[in-house]
C-alpha cells in the first residue's frame, strides 16, 4: 500500500494520476494515526515552505511522518516535500523542517549565477546522477526532468544522489538510508518521471 500524505499542500491528483499511469493504487491520508499501515510513503508539496510546516504540524503530521521514516520503509519527498525532509529553510525567515536528512533549503543565489537567470528555476533541466542508486534503475546517467522552484537544498553530498546546474550546480535529488527526495516533479516529468515513480515502488 502507497500512502500520499495530504496535508492541504499540492497539486495532489497529479500525483495520483501518475501512480495509476504505472498501474499502482495511491492512497491519499490526511490522518496521521494512519501512515503506519503504508507500506511506502510519499510527501509531495508545492508552496511556501513556512505555510507547510504549519499544516503538517496542525494535527501531529509531522510527528507522524517522522515516525514513519524511523520504520524503515520507504519515505520519497517531491519538489516542496524534498525540502521539507531537510532541518530548516530560510524561505521567508527561518523555519524548522521535519530534520531527516542533514542540511538547509536556501533561495538561489543570483550573484553567483554564471549567467543571468530567472528566478524561479521553471522548465525543463537535466538531473546528473552521482551514484547508483534503484531510484534511477533503467535511466541514463544524466536525464531530463520537469522543475519549479526559487529554493533548492544544501547538503553534505554523502546525501546527494542527483545534481542539476542552474546558474550554477545544486542538490537536486537525496537519500539517507530509506528516505529519498527529488527536487523536480517526476508526476509531470513524462516517461523519466514515471520510470522514477515506478521505481520507488519497486524499492
Amino acid at each position: 500500500m502507497i500512502g500520499i500524505v495530504d496535508y492541504n499542500m499540492g497539486n495532489l491528483a497529479s500525483v495520483i494520476n501518475a501512480f495509476a499511469k504505472v498501474g499502482a493504487d495511491a492512497t491519499l491520508e490526511s490522518d496521521p494515526s494512519k501512515l503506519q499501515q503504508y507500506d511506502k510513503l510519499i510527501l509531495p508539496g508545492v508552496g511556501a515552505y513556512g505555510d507547510a510546516m504549519v499544516h503538517l504540524k496542525e494535527n501531529g503530521m509531522d510527528k507522524a511522518v517522522i515516525a514513519f521514516a524511523a520504520s524503515g520503509k520507504p519515505l520519497l519527498g517531491i519538489c516542496l516535500g524534498m525540502q521539507l525532509l531537510f532541518d530548516s529553510s530560510e524561505e521567508f525567515g527561518s523555519t524548522d523542517g521535519l530534520g531527516l536528512i542533514p542540511g538547509k533549503v536556501l533561495a538561489f543565489d543570483e550573484s553567483k549565477f554564471d549567467h543571468p537567470l530567472k528566478v524561479p528555476h521553471m522548465g525543463w533541466n537535466e538531473l546528473f546522477t552521482q551514484k547508483e542508486n534503484p531510484l534511477f534503475a533503467g535511466l541514463n546517467k544524466e536525464f531530463y526532468l520537469y522543475f519549479v522552484h526559487s529554493f533548492h537544498a544544501v547538503c553534505d553530498d554523502t546525501y546527494a544522489i542527483g545534481k542539476t546546474h542552474y546558474g550554477y550546480e545544486f542538490v537536486s535529488a537525496v537519500q539517507n538510508g530509506n528516505i529519498y527526495g527529488i527536487q523536480p516533479h517526476p508526476e509531470k516529468s513524462h516517461e523519466n518521471g514515471l520510470k522514477i515513480i515506478q521505481n520507488f515502488i519497486n524499492l
